[in-house]
């Protein structure tokens, strides 16, 4: 939620305290994820814990609650569950707000350490595990169901229609506008590949399983303990299991491109057919998505702030190479 409607500090305290006896005396905001509809806390208490808040907008349904219960009722080790609250909640709704208390793990994601041998294992024991879980129908009609939407394809498409009169806010935007001119040919590439593998994995109607939908090196988190972890599970969906294994190999963060790591991972998933063209069509809708995002949020506004930068560095280095689109044009060529 953008920050000036986000509840004040000693509101937020008294949540806390009412809800689940947390007596805070300091609240830290982080900078965590990109959804705006939740905000981040680091709490720490009078008598030394520290926890991890996740406020959120009440408007928006949070689908990951009874996910991590399905998945801690599978006996999923790798996942971090919630502190209930004094009645034994896993969320408490207040006002506006839905608050999520989890304990703070400190550690580094997988883009700031690399995973041993053994943890690619566990990694791919933990998503083998979700991969299986047999999800109610009550949840899955709450779910993200694959639809195989041309929406990313459409809005790059549309940006590029419009190349030639696109307000330049600022040296950013004028760099990211250079760029996108330099390699047009081969985003259109990437564009229509999406296209014809869309339309023949549709044609396939793979077997949709729980998929955490965004299992990148961010979103594995290694504790002090060199424990593992698989965080974020905002936006779970039903889809084929690539949908997920794409991530593994595909070098997002130009990290998880090794075919080393990739042996590893699979060592503990176990033996599974994979199509390597619903492989290959995750992959490169993904490269669309980040291009459809970035070029938006770079080219169409001036907001941002110092996440500008940043942004445009991602998305240059989705062309370094053995970066994500060097590995989507591989995929399923070999």
């Amino acid at each position: 939620m953008p920050k000036e409607n986000a509840p004040s500090t000693p509101t937020i305290s008294n949540w806390l305290s009412a809800h689940y006896n947390i007596k805070a005396v300091s609240l830290a905001r982080l900078s965590l994820g990109a959804d705006i509809y939740a905000s981040t806390y680091k709490v720490q208490t009078d008598d030394q814990k520290t926890y991890f808040l996740k406020l959120k907008h009440k408007n928006h349904h949070d689908i990951s609650m009874d996910i991590i219960e399905l998945l801690q009722h599978a006996d999923l080790q790798q996942i971090i569950c919630p502190i209930k609250t004094i009645h034994g909640k896993t969320s408490q709704s207040t006002g506006d707000f839905n608050l999520i208390v989890y304990p703070f793990i400190q550690g580094e994601d997988g883009f700031h350490r690399p995973l041993t041998d053994d943890q690619w294992k566990i990694l791919g024991k933990a998503l083998k595990k979700v991969h299986e879980v047999s999800v109610p129908f009550s949840i899955q009609n709450r779910l993200r169901k694959e639809t195989y939407s041309p929406r990313w394809r459409e809005a790059v498409r549309s940006i590029y229609a419009h190349f030639e009169t696109l307000p330049i806010a600022d040296e950013i935007a004028q760099e990211l506008y250079k760029l996108m001119k330099e390699k047009k040919l081969e985003i259109h590439q990437l564009l229509n590949r999406a296209e014809e593998l869309s339309q023949t994995v549709q044609h396939l109607s793979p077997p949709l399983v729980l998929c955490h939908s965004d299992i990148h090196a961010g979103n594995v988190l290694i504790d002090e303990e060199h424990v593992i972890y698989i965080v974020d599970w905002d936006e779970p969906m039903m889809a084929p299991k690539e949908r997920d294994l794409m991530f593994i190999g595909g070098g997002v963060g130009n990290v998880w491109n090794r075919p080393h790591e990739e042996k590893q991972f699979y060592e503990g998933y176990g033996k599974t057919e994979i199509n390597s063209k619903i492989l290959s069509y995750y992959r490169h809708e993904r490269i669309v998505e980040d291009i459809a995002i970035y070029s938006q949020e770079l080219l169409l506004t001036a907001a941002g702030g110092e996440n500008r930068s940043t942004m445009y560095q991602h998305f240059v280095d989705m062309f370094a190479p053995q970066g994500v689109i060097e590995i989507a044009f591989k995929t399923g060529k070999a």
